[in-house]
């Protein structure tokens, strides 16, 4: 079985290290893309990982758990225009990422961070971006 992603450095990324999920091969429309095992923890305990470069990867994980998603689930960029999408699989305890158009080879894969593909939602880093800029 081909590997069908990789993580390489991103241009979209302004973090530290600067990486991504990239395709390595083409990948049609409605196709899984990665499952990616989940570590979940009640929302009360998020406290203690909002101290932490962790809070950056978190998702929500149902009504009253965070996750921290082990494999690629946290490396995927951020955008309001994605080409995947993901759906928590609750029984398998993933977040499996599926390609929400088609996707070329080389092109970097990238979710919206608000959950669905349509929500526009300013996300906490474009607000904090917003108050950086209004002083």
């Amino acid at each position: 079985m081909i590997n069908m992603i990789e993580v390489k450095t991103s241009k979209l990324s302004d973090g530290e290290l600067n990486r991504g999920v990239f395709a390595t091969c083409d990948i049609s429309k409605g196709e899984l893309i990665h499952q990616a095992p989940v570590i979940p923890y009640p929302n009360a305990e998020h406290v203690h990982i909002e101290k932490t470069l962790l809070a950056d990867y978190a998702f929500e994980y149902g009504k009253n758990h965070t996750a921290l998603l082990l494999g690629y689930g946290m490396l995927f960029n951020h955008s309001y225009q994605p080409n995947a999408t993901y759906e928590i699989n609750f029984p398998n305890h993933t977040f499996d990422f599926y390609a929400y158009r088609d996707i070329k080879a080389g092109e970097e894969i990238l979710i919206n961070y608000n959950g669905d593909v349509d929500d526009d939602e300013p996300l906490w880093f474009d607000k904090e971006k917003e108050d950086s800029d209004k002083k």
